[in-house]
């Protein structure tokens, strides 16, 4: 039995997609026979132009047979990506061309790794599997420009229709996205297996922080800076309303960290400081010292579907959750997060309102970690996957 699974981002990658897909092969790897063989076509670290870390470009055990392909440094730039993905495909092309598989597994936030997994699928006459963890088609349109939008959408919309339909089975990481897929392709067959918890985030005590004056209230945010978190545009007025009252610490790096850092600077921002990505266990450190951690989604129709990853690991924590979202990211928060504010993105005014109705300590959320630890959601997932490949009658 051998198994392709293809992921754009793979440890020591730093994202919710390389996370996951760690944890799908370890999963993977428990439940194959011993003769299996799973073959990983990646990438070298590239989720952060700012952030870099050393990888093989091969790793080849006895079960495990990871690929990591070069591609050039983007910025998250549309043309960037389009650069950076066309390197990999024709990589991945060129990797697979002489293998053979019993299955394709592929997992996909903006649909092109699902359609070259879709790719490889139908040329080599083989099960898919798909996992979605983005509607890209509902995404471009709020973020892309309109000149280009009326030509591309329609494009993306058959390259999803023929992506989809040619897959076994479909898992939807998001229960939002499930109206859009239905409506879409009825006759498809979907799971919904969540993004989780990982181990490091399960600790028993999470101590209550402040990193400055104990009257100052430290607000942590951790990820993605770039168009879809928004955070240019509530985090310079945000902060200088509560200036005195919380101190932001905002770390990572994406499209729009550098609007956010000029805004910063022309609103004269002093309980501001961005910092850039760091490894997980550092980021751990930070979390031991925030009073309430931070989330944000920009004002986009398209975000009223997502879940964000993030939500799993503040959760696991036990702190205070400040988020700015709607649509169903709000109602699970609301539905499974204790001592969490929702407030509505964009919104000042109600963000400040929202943060009075928080309890500044930490409270364990022991059924939330149970019920979402991700080597429990991936151990499910494995185990679908290997159905799918049992049952394909090719």
């Amino acid at each position: 039995m051998k198994i392709l699974i293809l992921s754009f981002y793979f440890p020591p990658d730093l994202c919710a997609g390389s996370f996951r897909t760690k944890a799908l092969v370890n999963a993977l790897i428990e439940q194959v026979p011993e003769h299996a063989q799973l073959n990983v076509i990646t990438t070298l670290p590239n989720r952060y132009h700012s952030f870099t870390h050393a990888a093989p470009e091969k790793e080849d055990t006895a079960r495990i047979v990871i690929h990591r392909v070069k591609t050039p440094l983007h910025k998250s730039g549309i043309i960037d990506q389009a650069k950076a993905f066309g390197a990999y495909a024709i990589q991945v092309l060129k990797l697979v061309k002489d293998e053979n598989y019993d299955l394709v597994y592929g997992t996909s936030s903006r649909l092109m790794t699902a359609a070259l997994s879709a790719m490889i699928a139908h040329w080599k006459n083989l099960p898919l599997f798909l996992d979605i963890r983005d509607i890209f088609v509902d995404t471009i349109k709020d973020v892309m420009p309109g000149k280009l939008l009326w030509f591309a959408k329609p494009v993306f919309k058959f390259i999803e229709g023929w992506t989809v339909r040619r897959a076994n089975q479909v898992n939807l990481v998001s229960k939002g996205f499930e109206s859009y897929f239905k409506a879409s392709y009825p006759k498809q067959v979907y799971s919904f297996f969540t993004n989780g918890i990982d181990p490091e985030f399960v600790i028993d005590q999470m101590p209550q922080g402040r990193l400055g004056d104990t009257n100052t209230l430290t607000v942590v945010y951790a990820g993605n800076m770039g168009e879809g978190q928004g955070l240019h545009t509530i985090i310079p007025e945000l902060a200088n309303r509560l200036t005195g009252k919380v101190a932001f610490r905002l770390i990572g790096d994406g499209g729009r960290r550098e609007l956010l850092e000029m805004r910063i600077k022309e609103t004269r921002c002093t309980n501001v400081e961005l910092l850039p990505p760091i490894s997980r266990d550092k980021l751990l450190n930070e979390y031991k010292n925030a009073d309430i951690l931070f989330l944000h989604l920009n004002k986009y129709d398209a975000f009223l579907k997502v879940l964000p990853s993030k939500l799993f690991e503040y959760g696991a924590l036990g702190k205070p959750v400040w988020a700015g979202v709607a649509g169903y990211a709000a109602q699970f928060i609301s539905e499974e997060i204790s001592n969490s504010a929702v407030f509505g993105p964009c919104d000042v005014n109600d963000a400040v309102d929202k943060l009075n109705q928080l309890v500044f300590h930490t409270q364990p959320r022991k059924e939330f970690i149970e019920k979402y630890l991700r080597t429990k959601i991936m151990q499910c997932m494995a185990r679908e996957i290997l159905i799918v490949l049992k049952n394909d009658k090719r």
